[in-house]
Parts: structure tokens; C-alpha cells; sequence
């Protein structure tokens, strides 16, 4: 892969959001196979969209989310919780992202959802409760 300042740039996102092994383990482990999806990955989603003014990580974070719910994608959500814990969006945020979802979305991709964040917040050893975060914001919890 030709290393540039996009490429740097999309590597300190990714080690950012996953930390190195969503970063280094994972180009420094391509392939002739997926070599040019891992540059892809690194150099324009994360180097370029990810960059991009107008939203803060948190949001892209939440957008992104919302979008691997509607897909189904199980195994990217899981990544993507990760992720918009890293960029600060909060369990209640990433909570109410779920619900929301379930309007658009349908209740069986809402339960995935709300599955890769019980997932990740065990992995974390972060509780999953929101009672005190709900109520300081008013939401029922």
C-alpha cells in the first residue's frame, strides 16, 4: 500500500475509533486477497468521509449505526458500537438510536441493534444502565 498523508490520516481514525487492532492488525495483515479493501477502508472512509466537516464524529458515529441497523449488518455494528463509544456517543444516544430504528427499520433489526451494544458494553465491562443518564435528560429510561 502507498502510504500519504490521507493514508496516515484514515490509520490515526481507525486507531482512534478500534484501537490497533482495528488500525495496524488490520493492514499490516492484508492480503494479494483484500489488500484493496483494507486501503479503501483506510484511505477514503476513514482519511476522506470521515474527515469531512459538517458532522462531528459522534454524529457519523450515529448515522452510521442507524445505516448498519437498516442492513442487517450484525458483524459492522458490533465494530461501529465500538467505534461511536471511542468518538463519545453515550449508551443512552446509542440506545435511542436503536429505538428510533425500530420505527424505520422493524423490531428484528432493533433487537440486533440493542444486542451489539449488550455485546460491546459487556466486552468493556461498561454498565448498561441509563437510568441516571435518562433522567438528567428526561427520557424515559
Amino acid at each position: 500500500m502507498i502510504r500519504d498523508d490521507l493514508y496516515d490520516i484514515g490509520l490515526r481514525q481507525r486507531r482512534d475509533m478500534f484501537g490497533p487492532e482495528g488500525a495496524e492488525a488490520q493492514v499490516e495483515h492484508t492480503t494479494d486477497l483484500n489488500d484493496k479493501i483494507q486501503d479503501f477502508v483506510t484511505r477514503y472512509c476513514f482519511g476522506d468521509i470521515w474527515q469531512r466537516g459538517g458532522l462531528p464524529l459522534s454524529d457519523r458515529s450515529k448515522v452510521t449505526l442507524a445505516m448498519l441497523i437498516a442492513q442487517g449488518k450484525s458483524h459492522e455494528l458490533r465494530i461501529h458500537t465500538r467505534g461511536a463509544l471511542a468518538n463519545g456517543v453515550s449508551v443512552l444516544e446509542l440506545r435511542e438510536v436503536i429505538v428510533h430504528s425500530m420505527l424505520y427499520c422493524g423490531i428484528p433489526a432493533a433487537v440486533e441493534g440493542l444486542r451489539a451494544l449488550e455485546e460491546v458494553l459487556a466486552e468493556k465491562g461498561l454498565p448498561s444502565s441509563i437510568d441516571d443518564e435518562a433522567e438528567k435528560a428526561g427520557v424515559p429510561a
